[in-house]
């Protein structure tokens, strides 16, 4: 048991008891708004931002960039969702907030925030020598060659997080299965990194999606109804 732990908690050891802490707080506040989200609760997108802005100063700590720009992007996209959940509630005749099926038309938008999304990840990558090396090209040796299976599979997953972050603003059901795919990727590859309580959150955070999943569908079918009764 001692070796298991010290394999899942180690690299603790070396890390500031500020980074500790932080983290903590970041998936305290993670899980809060998973929840949140799953009770239609406009406070996802608040609670959220603290955690997402937490965890971009420990990725660009840890120089994780993928993550970095998962959270940056986490903490634009929850300030629009944070307007655009008020307002619907704001406009619906029952005060509540209002949740839709992907469309056929939100197709090229997912397309377009995916390809740019891998683009932008992969050219963070290639030039993560230069970054690393106090952004100077002096000696840096550049090429996809150096990438990693961990660089494609974050690629992959900050992808997949992008869209469901932007069919989550705009109330779609269907951002809780990109959720689920991409937060179950994530608790091997974040206990791969080294870090364990942002693992185990992604672990929470797979479980609360499946349930939340079944939790929209059976609210859009009471919202469904109700239009038509």
């Amino acid at each position: 048991m001692i070796e298991i732990l010290n394999g899942l908690f180690g690299q603790y050891a070396d890390y500031p008891t500020l980074f500790i802490g932080l983290e903590l707080i970041a998936v305290i506040f993670g899980i809060a708004s998973v929840l949140l989200a799953s009770k239609l609760n406009v406070l996802v997108f608040p609670i959220g931002i603290i955690s997402t802005a937490i965890f971009v100063y420990l990725l660009w700590q840890w120089q994780l960039f993928g993550d970095l720009f998962i959270n940056a992007y986490y903490t634009a996209m929850g300030i629009y969702g944070w307007f655009n959940w008020s307002k619907n509630k704001a406009n619906d005749a029952q005060n509540d907030i209002s949740i839709e099926h992907i469309q056929a038309r939100d197709i090229p938008t997912l397309a377009l925030l995916a390809s740019a999304t891998v683009a932008f990840v992969a050219l963070i990558y290639y030039l993560r020598p230069v970054i690393t090396n106090n952004f100077s090209f002096d000696g840096v040796v550049l090429g996809m060659h150096l990438f990693t299976w961990v660089d494609y599979t974050d690629m992959l997953t900050t992808a997949l997080f992008l869209m469901a972050m932007w069919l989550m603003a705009n109330r779609k059901i269907e951002h809780w299965l990109l959720w689920i795919v991409a937060d179950a990727i994530s608790v091997p590859l974040y206990f791969y990194k080294g870090l364990t309580f942002t693992a185990l959150q992604y672990v929470v955070f797979t479980a609360i999606a499946i349930w939340a999943y079944y939790e929209w569908q059976q609210r859009y079918r009471i919202q469904s109804d109700a239009a038509y009764a």
